[in-house]
């Protein structure tokens, strides 16, 4: 599912440096990414996602070069293909939680808002205890409540592919738990590749594969 070789990447500003000579992701597979902070973790996700590209080196997510697609396809691959919970949500505050969850519906042509899509966001909103909250402003949610939000609106379009950052890292332990098996279950229902970036040690067991990132840093982060 995800192919990395040879890979170089820096952020314009700072000293951050990420080379990756090799990294896989086999689909179907579920693998959780750890790593000290400033190692890459995340960046990796948004380079896997295209929302940035290397300087050298290619990035293959089930047989597309998304690291040499253009601005356009990178994001109708993005919208169509993949289905990303943030570290930070990136929700729209002026909406409601149930137009945050049928957001990628709205926002481009290549995806179509039927009933069923209607449906469905009823069914993630109940299954991730939030279906009570659907008319309410993303503003009046906790934390907590946010994140199930994120993920509803990841695992909406049924996406090949899940990257998560930190996805639980703002529930209680008991929810933690519930929360992942409930993503996994639905990836696996589509037949689903997972990649998700945790520091919670707790969760790692769950998960087909472990990658210490820390090993693929080289040079420094701010």
């Amino acid at each position: 599912m995800i192919e990395i070789r040879e890979l170089e990447f820096r952020y314009p500003r700072g000293d951050f440096r990420l080379r990756v000579e090799h990294f896989h992701v086999a689909a179907g597979e579920k693998v959780a990414v750890t790593g000290a902070s400033g190692s890459g973790k995340t960046t990796l996700l948004n380079l896997v996602a295209g929302i940035v590209t290397p300087a050298r080196g290619t990035v293959v997510v089930a047989g597309d070069p998304v690291s040499a697609l253009t601005d356009a396809a990178r994001r109708a691959f993005r919208i169509t293909r993949v289905g990303f919970v943030f570290q930070d949500f990136e929700l729209v505050e002026y909406l409601s939680v149930l137009d945050n969850i049928l957001h990628p519906y709205r926002i481009s042509g290549v995806l179509e808002l039927e009933d069923a899509v209607r449906a469905r966001a009823n069914t993630l909103a109940e299954r991730l205890g939030i279906g009570d909250k659907l008319m309410r402003g993303v503003s009046d949610l906790s934390q907590g409540e946010r994140q199930r939000v994120a993920i509803c609106r990841a695992m909406l379009p049924h996406p090949k592919l899940l990257l998560a950052d930190e996805a639980t890292g703002n529930l209680d332990p008991e929810n933690k738990l519930r929360i992942l098996d409930l993503l996994f279950e639905e990836a696996a229902g589509v037949g689903a590749t997972v990649l998700a970036v945790t520091h919670d040690h707790a969760l790692l067991p769950r998960f087909d594969r472990v990658v210490d990132f820390t090993e693929f840093r080289s040079g420094a982060a701010t």
